[in-house]
């Protein structure tokens, strides 16, 4: 199993989600985030003084999937959340050694 964590715009959270939706995807966690990459923030005006607006909001996803389906979601991802601009987000995958079910004690595959 894999996890994906996903950091993308806010506003392209629900056609992501939608997106992951079609492709299967049945369970994810949407945090709200701050942060930058290359993008570094920007520069704002606010009642005559300039302020340096460096954190900037993004969406992280986080989600489990099998092996075999990471290309297929990741791919999803991307093509819902692109918009060809720097900040756009990253997505990084990461290998899940165990997930069990709280409510049934259920294990491996069969809890994600």
């Amino acid at each position: 199993m894999k996890m994906l964590i996903a950091i993308i715009r806010p506003e392209k959270v629900q056609q992501t989600k939608q997106a992951l939706s079609d492709v299967g995807v049945t369970g994810l966690t949407v945090t709200d985030v701050h942060g930058h990459g290359r993008q570094k923030g920007h520069t704002e005006f606010y009642r005559g003084a300039e302020h340096q607006v460096d954190l900037l909001p993004k969406a992280e996803l986080q989600l489990v999937v099998n092996d075999e389906r990471v290309d297929a979601v990741a791919s999803a991802i991307v093509a819902s959340a692109q918009t060809g601009k720097m900040g756009d987000g990253k997505i990084f995958v990461l290998p899940v050694e165990e997930a069990i079910r709280v409510r049934t004690g259920e294990r491996g595959e069969d809890a994600a």
